[in-house]
Parts: C-alpha cells; sequence; structure tokens
C-alpha cells in the first residue's frame, strides 16, 4: 500500500538520500520574505525545508509517517547545527488520521503529499485549520499534466491534483488564495530535459 508506514520506511531504507536534500523552491519562494514564527512541514520526509526554515528562525514541527526518515531527517538537522537541530521538533502520524492543533501555526505547508481524493480533501481542511489569522497555507503537488509527459509518474490520476481543487476546501471570505501551475524543467527517465508544472496553493488566512 502506498499509504503505509511499511511501504515509506522501506523506500527510504532503499537508498541514503531520496530526496535532494535541498529546500522546495516554492517554499522558498513563500516563506523567504515571512517573519519566522512557528510552521508545520507535514509530509516533511527526509528535513531539507524543516531545517531550511530553522536556520532561518523558524520553529518547526516536521510530521510524516515514516520513523526511517525522521530518524534521517533529525540527524541531518543535528549536522546543520545544534541552534538549528533545537529549534525543530520531528513526529511520526498517520496523515489520513491524524490532525494538527487548530489554529497553531503561521504557517503550514505540505510539498508533493498525494493521497487519494476521500482523504486528500478532508487532510486539507485539517491542515487549513491550522492554520493562525494572519498565517499562510502553502500546498504543492504534482499537476495532472504531468501523466502526459515522459517523466514517469505512477499512473495514478486520481491522486494528481490542481491548486483549484484545494482552493475549493477554503472559505474565500477567510482567505486571499493565489493559485498557479508553474513550469518548471525535469529530467525523464531517459535523460532528457523536459517541462513538467507543480499545482501551487498559496493562501493567507484573514486576521
Amino acid at each position: 500500500m502506498l499509504f503505509t508506514r511499511e511501504f515509506w520506511d522501506e523506500r527510504y531504507r532503499s537508498a541514503d538520500r531520496i530526496w535532494s536534500g535541498n529546500p522546495n523552491p516554492h517554499l522558498v519562494t513563500t516563506a523567504t520574505d515571512l517573519e519566522p514564527a512557528s510552521a508545520l512541514d507535514v509530509g516533511s520526509g527526509e528535513g531539507a525545508d524543516a531545517i531550511w526554515l530553522a536556520d532561518r528562525g523558524w520553529r518547526v514541527t516536521g510530521v510524516d509517517i515514516s520513523g526511517v526518515a525522521l530518524t534521517r531527517a533529525a540527524e541531518r538537522a543535528a549536522e546543520a547545527g545544534p541552534e538549528i537541530a533545537e529549534r525543530i521538533t520531528w513526529q511520526r502520524a498517520d496523515l489520513l488520521s491524524w490532525a494538527p492543533e487548530p489554529a497553531r501555526y503561521d504557517l503550514v505547508q505540505a510539498q508533493f503529499v498525494h493521497l487519494p481524493p476521500a482523504e486528500l480533501e478532508p487532510l486539507h481542511r485539517r491542515l487549513a485549520a491550522a492554520v493562525r489569522p494572519g498565517g499562510t497555507l502553502l500546498v504543492v503537488g504534482h499537476h495532472p499534466s504531468d501523466l502526459d509527459t515522459s517523466i514517469g509518474r505512477p499512473n495514478l490520476p486520481d491522486l494528481m491534483f490542481t491548486a483549484e481543487h484545494i482552493a475549493a476546501v477554503l472559505d474565500p471570505a477567510d482567505w486571499d488564495i493565489v493559485t498557479t501551475a508553474p513550469e518548471r524543467p525535469a529530467v525523464d527517465p531517459e535523460g532528457r530535459t523536459i517541462t513538467i508544472r507543480d499545482a501551487v496553493l498559496r493562501a493567507h488566512r484573514r486576521r
């Protein structure tokens, strides 16, 4: 099963590093000009985003289903320095059932967390509820148009979403919402440079 702790533990055990170790660019674009406060990083993986935020002065909670990933993330945070590691709390949780504390965080982000629609929409509602008034919600995912490229995404169209799908769970009376589908270069399994798109929602919760 794609959504179990066992699946993701095994995925992370398969290599010393699964991801690049760099912060996601949409996080960098969104958070660079924000005043550091409290952040929730959902699907935190090997910790690159949480470490980047902590290095900028944020207090971060990194949540992931995989204990292997969280152990690796904690090790890398420690390597980055004690002043960074002490700003991060790592938490293992099943995103299908876990709910963060409402109105707790100034920044809530989920990067490339893909679940079936029946589970993804409630998760997005819970993440939105965790944003304090004046805070920011950032959700990024693989755009459905990627299935028409040679990038090699699993043929699971139900797991893809657009930013507009995410925006539908937010009350426009409470949020200033921006939805985009920016393009970026990628390398397909044959080594060719192609263009893919991300689904990006940035929303500011009004005070």
